[in-house]
């Protein structure tokens, strides 16, 4: 049988393990966050060069003797 010290001490480990757990948790939700953001701003860049592109901006399909250094 355990005595009151054994089950303290476990009881502190478990107490120290939960909060590096959550901690954990905190900095991985820290980093989803931060993940989906830029992954918001990139949907919404590629929305933008789909456009320019059906507009025939700047991103429009061009030939490839446009693309020919002046030597040619």
């Amino acid at each position: 049988m355990e005595n009151a010290n054994d089950i303290d001490q476990r009881l502190t480990e478990l107490e120290i393990k939960a909060s590096f757990t959550e901690d954990l948790l905190e900095q991985l939700d820290q980093v989803v966050i931060r993940q989906q953001a830029q992954i918001d701003l990139l949907i919404r860049e590629i929305a933008n060069l789909r456009q320019s592109s059906t507009d025939g901006g700047v991103g429009a399909p061009r030939s490839l003797r446009d693309e020919l250094p002046p030597h040619f």
